[in-house]
Parts: structure tokens; sequence; C-alpha cells
């Protein structure tokens, strides 16, 4: 919602490597919206000034005004995201009173991205994990049924994005920051097994939807492959070091 027909000022605290403020990145560029950006190092103690704008030293939070709010902030992915969203109707996400439709758009976009996190969601950060090939693979197995069981009949409209929809949908913004890391890992089998990308390759709805979100440049436009590879890679090592 903007007053006098002027855009919102934003100041947006993100950091490009991380999936979840990902999710506000996609969001704000589907919107058109401007914004400050501040990168917050992940890799260092949160600065005393950011624990004043986030306690919890999280990214993303926004600090958000427009005319009728002013300087409010809004921490955690998803409610940004949807916080967002719901200020700025679009084709991403309608409002819940536009139209007779509108209500069950949200409630299947809320359906599927539930699924995603609650079934499939955290088996790529599992595998990473694992320490045997062995046990990679198992986990990758169980990975692409689930995703084959809970997403692939979910996807059966898809055109190619959610629900039939030509352009971007709310779903993607949330999920599509995390279907790119697990394309990117398993591409050449550097992270996770590269049967994990065979696999979902497989499935015709999943495959067809996924190759269109990670190709969209509001998903792209911050993405640095090989910066995040090498800091995951970083990331995993520290992980093995550490006495279990």
């Amino acid at each position: 919602m903007t007053t006098n027909g002027t855009a919102p000022k934003i100041t947006f605290y993100t950091n490009h490597g991380c999936p979840w403020a990902h999710r506000a990145h996609i969001t704000l560029k589907e919107l058109g919206l401007p914004y400050e950006e501040v990168i917050i190092d992940l890799e260092k103690p949160r600065e005393p000034w950011y624990l004043e704008v986030n306690p919890r030293g999280l990214v993303p939070s926004i600090k958000y005004s427009n005319g009728i709010v002013n300087d409010e902030i809004v921490t955690e992915s998803a409610i940004v995201s949807q916080f967002l969203a719901d200020t700025h109707p679009s084709h991403l996400l309608p409002a819940s009173n536009d139209g007779p439709t509108a209500a069950l758009t949200r409630a299947r976009i809320n359906f599927f991205v539930d699924t995603w996190f609650t079934k499939a969601g955290s088996y790529w950060f599992n595998i990473l994990r694992k320490d045997t090939e062995e046990e990679k693979e198992t986990l990758a197995r169980e990975f692409i049924a689930v995703v084959e069981k809970e997403i692939e009949p979910l996807l059966k409209d898809a055109d190619p994005y959610f629900g039939g929809s030509k352009t971007l949908t709310f779903a993607e913004a949330l999920v599509a920051p995390f279907i790119l890391r697990i394309y990117a890992y398993s591409k050449n089998g550097r992270f996770l097994p590269k049967s994990i990308q065979n696999g979902l390759d497989s499935l015709p709805n999943f495959s067809k939807w996924a190759a269109a979100t990670i190709a969209h440049d509001s998903v792209t436009y911050i993405w640095d492959e090989e910066t995040v590879l090498s800091k995951t890679e970083a990331r995993l090592a520290k992980l093995k070091a550490q006495p279990k």
C-alpha cells in the first residue's frame, strides 16, 4: 500500500548467500519495489546496531515506511515476504477478497509451500551432513520418493509456474532458493549425489516447473553459484572438523 502514488521506503537487511533471505529478494524483485540494501555478514557475530533491528540476529529484516506506517521492522523470511505481498497485491499473490477464487488460490499456494517444507525440504541439508556415499544415496532415494509422492501431484497444472500461472507466484518465491541450491549442489555430485538431479529430472511435472523457476531472472539476479558452493564447502569442512 502506498500513499499519493509514491513508492514505500524500504531498508532491506540481507545476505546474498542465505536462501531464506533470498525469498525476500525474489518477492521484492517481482513486486518491483525499490529498496536500500544493507548486507549483514553472517560469518561474524552480529553488531549491536543490528541486534537492535532484529534481536535474533537473523536475515532478512526490513524497515518499512509508506506514509501510514513509519520505520516499522518486520523480520523472518516468510513473514517479510508475506507482508510485502499482502501490502502490494500483485500476480504473486492475490488479495484474499480479490475475486471469488482468490482465497482458494492463496490456500493452494500455502499448502504447496507447507508440503515442501514439512515433507521434503529438510532432506538436502541432512544429506549434506552425511559422511558416507552410501548414507547419502539412501537419503537421496528417500528424497526423490517423497517429492514424487507429495510434490509432483501438486504441480500437475503448472504452466510453467504453480497453478497454471504464466508468471512467477508466491509459491516459487518461497521455495525457489532451495530448489536452486539442490540443483546446484547435485549438478556435478559435488555436495549432493548426482542421482538427485537425475531423479528430479525424471518427474515430468516437477522437472518442467523447476527448470522454469530456477531460470527466472527474479530468482537468479543475486545468485552467485560459485561463491555459494565455495562457502558451502568451507562450512561443511568446519562441521566435519567438530568432535562428534
